[in-house]
C-alpha cells in the first residue's frame, strides 16, 4: 500500500461510508429523487442496455445483495449482457472458489442466458496470472486477456489494465497498439472501452499517472466516450473530460472505499451497488443503483 493512500485511508476512516458528514463529498441521499428525476431519458431508439460488476468475487453477504438486486432489475428490464471489470475472485484469484463468488451469486441471471464479460483484476492474476479465469467458458474471454465483443453500434474493448499499470510488461506497449489499432478499424457508433484499472478516480487510487498518459489520448483520437472500471471499491461518475466519461463501478461486493469529489466528478459514493448502462442512438444513460436496488445516480453521455 503507497503512503498517499495509507495517508487517505487514515484520513477517511475508511468506515464503508465513504468521508461522514461532508455533504458535496458525498452526494447526500436528500436530493438523489432531484438530481434522477431532472436527467432526461432519451426518445431515440435503445440499442442495447447492459449491466457493469467489479471487485465483486468475495462471496459475502454484500456480494450477494447486490446480485439479487440485479437479478430483480433484470425481471423488470431485460439485458443480456453484464461486463465484469475485474477482482472476480477474491483474495488471491482462486479459481476453486468460483462456486461461491460467482455462480452461485448469479445463478439466476445465468440461468435466464445473461452473458458475463469479464476483465482481469489485480487479486485475479496472483494465481496461475489468471489463465483459469481466461479459459472459463462463463467469463467468454475467448481464450485472450484482452479482447472485443458487442454487436452492431456497440463495440467493447476489454483491457488486461495489469500490464499497461506495470511499465515492465512486455505486454504492455503491444496491448495499447491493440487498442489503437482496433478503435480505428471499428465501424461501431459507440466503442466502449474497460477494464479494471481506474484511470480517473475520486477515491483512494487517485488519479492513475501511467493509464492518463498512455490510454487517454487514445481514447481522445478515437472519440471513445464512455470508459468503465473498479478497482476503486465504490460508484462513480465523472463530467466528461476530453470527451469521455469515466465510470467507476467497483461497488460489486468487497469492502467500500471512501471518495471526496473532484473538480471533474459529477457524482461519486461509497456504496456496493451496480451499473445500468443503456445506449440509444444518440446518447448514453448511466444509472447507477445500491443492493436494494434503489436508483442513487443518473446521468446522460452525448455522442456529440
Amino acid at each position: 500500500m503507497s503512503n498517499n493512500r495509507r495517508q487517505f485511508l487514515i484520513r477517511a476512516g475508511l468506515t464503508g461510508l465513504g468521508i461522514a458528514g461532508v455533504g458535496k463529498f458525498l452526494f447526500s441521499s436528500f436530493d438523489a429523487k432531484e438530481r434522477v428525476s431532472a436527467v432526461q431519458i432519451p426518445k431515440s431508439k435503445l440499442l442495447q442496455r447492459f449491466a457493469v460488476l467489479a471487485d465483486t468475487g468475495t462471496g459475502s453477504i454484500n456480494q450477494y445483495a447486490v446480485g439479487r438486486a440485479l437479478a430483480q432489475y433484470h425481471k423488470q428490464n431485460p439485458f443480456d449482457t453484464i461486463l465484469l471489470a475485474g477482482d472476480n475472485i477474491y483474495t488471491n484469484g482462486e479459481f476453486t472458489k468460483i462456486k461461491p463468488v460467482f455462480t452461485v451469486p448469479y445463478q439466476d441471471l445465468l440461468q435466464r442466458g445473461v452473458k458475463f464479460y469479464a476483465s482481469l483484476g489485480n487479486h485475479d492474476v496472483r494465481t496461475m496470472n489468471g489463465d483459469l479465469q481466461v479459459a472459463y467458458p462463463e467469463f467468454n474471454m475467448q481464450g485472450q486477456r484482452y479482447y472485443m465483443h458487442g454487436r452492431g453500434d456497440v463495440r467493447f474493448f476489454v483491457l488486461n489494465t495489469n500490464d499497461i499499470v506495470n511499465p515492465q510488461s512486455p505486454e504492455r506497449v503491444r496491448q495499447l497498439d491493440w487498442l489503437d489499432r482496433a478503435l480505428a478499424a471499428s465501424k461501431a457508433k459507440w466503442n466502449i472501452v474497460y477494464g479494471h484499472h481506474n484511470i480517473y478516480s475520486a477515491g483512494v487510487y487517485e488519479v492513475n499517472k501511467m493509464m492518463e498518459k498512455d490510454v487517454t489520448p487514445i481514447l481522445k483520437k478515437h472519440k471513445v466516450r464512455l470508459w468503465i472500471n473498479g478497482h476503486d471499491h465504490n460508484y462513480q461518475r465523472t463530467k466528461p473530460i476530453d470527451g469521455t466519461t469515466y465510470m467507476v463501478c467497483g461497488g460489486g461486493g468487497a469492502r467500500l472505499y471512501p471518495v471526496k469529489a473532484q473538480d471533474w466528478t459529477a457524482f461519486a459514493k461509497s456504496v456496493h451497488s451496480f451499473g445500468i448502462v443503456e445506449v440509444y442512438q444518440d446518447q448514453i444513460l448511466l444509472t447507477g443503483l445500491n443492493s436494494k436496488g434503489e436508483i442513487i445516480d443518473r446521468g446522460i453521455v452525448n455522442f456529440a
